[in-house]
């Protein structure tokens, strides 16, 4: 049996003819029933019954025609989930991205994303970097947007966004007074910072010391840029703070004054190793590019 044989036996089926299947198919009529009484050979049963010069399907017959026609509706579900995978992609993409960017950023490339794409569903979470890097890792992310301290080993990775940060100051705070703030500004101040390990604390912290200026009074360290916003919303202290990280939230609480010298909060973007990237990656790459 081959797919020629196939074909030609569900011309024969559709048309109720020899003669007429030969006609739609371009070819003689003892080439359909030479075609025919092979496929009967192989099968081992007759697919017609000759009665007086017209050929009527066997019960065998229909019953191998209802097979036939059942695999090319599944032949026909693999072209339309072929055509979907190629206009579409697989449907949804996940996504994990650290705090700093997950209430602005992002956000407004899921929707240019969704404009694009309204058919594929998305799954973002907003994690710890570390967390971020290691979903990717473990393939429960497409992608992940991190603080640029994560271990990038085992992972495609690019550099992604490095903004300025600002100095966040309580609305009334004696420093919103000022057009630009120091290190020696900070000296004393009840300060929200970010854990010791994350980058951009480090290059405060290297900035502090290189102009001997006494350095703020820690009062909270956290992980989260959305905390270190609601914490000096609140008033506990002063902070640095990236212009992403705030542009979700409302600032009316807040006095934003340019930092010197500069401390940047790095990003990268995080990809899996082991696996290219999918046209849908790729467009909600070229969406977070156009964010920026």
């Amino acid at each position: 049996m081959n797919s020629r044989q196939i074909e030609i036996f569900v011309a024969v089926m559709k048309a109720g003819t020899i003669s007429r299947a030969a006609e739609l198919l371009g070819v003689t009529q003892p080439g359909v029933s030479r075609t025919i009484a092979d496929l009967e050979a192989s099968v081992g049963f007759l697919l017609f019954d000759r009665v007086r010069n017209r050929i009527v399907p066997t019960p065998e017959g229909r019953l191998l025609y209802e097979e036939v026609q059942a695999a090319f509706r599944g032949m026909d579900k693999i072209r339309s989930a072929a055509a979907r995978i190629r206009d579409h992609g697989a449907g949804q993409i996940r996504v994990a991205s650290l705090s700093a960017l997950g209430s602005s950023l992002v956000p407004r490339a899921v929707r240019r994303f969704r404009d694009r794409r309204p058919d594929t569903a998305v799954t973002l979470m907003v994690l710890p970097s570390r967390d971020v890097r290691n979903g990717v890792v473990a393939g429960e992310f497409d992608l992940g947007l991190a603080a640029d301290e994560v271990d990038v080993s085992g992972l495609v990775h690019q550099p992604f966004v490095s903004p300025r940060a600002l100095c966040a100051i309580p609305l009334g705070h004696p420093l919103a007074e000022r057009s630009l703030v120091t290190p020696h500004d900070l000296a004393g101040l009840d300060f929200v910072a970010y854990v010791p390990e994350d980058r951009a604390r480090q290059r405060l912290d290297l900035a502090i010391a290189e102009s001997g200026a006494a350095p703020p009074r820690i009062v909270v360290e956290t992980i989260y840029a959305a905390t270190v916003f609601a914490l000096i919303s609140e008033g506990v202290g002063v902070g640095l703070v990236s212009p992403y990280a705030i542009a979700g939230f409302d600032q009316s609480r807040i006095v934003l004054r340019p930092f010197e010298p500069a401390v940047h909060s790095k990003s990268v973007l995080l990809l899996p190793a082991d696996r290219p990237k999918s046209q849908l990656v790729r467009d909600f790459i070229d969406c977070l590019m156009a964010e920026r």
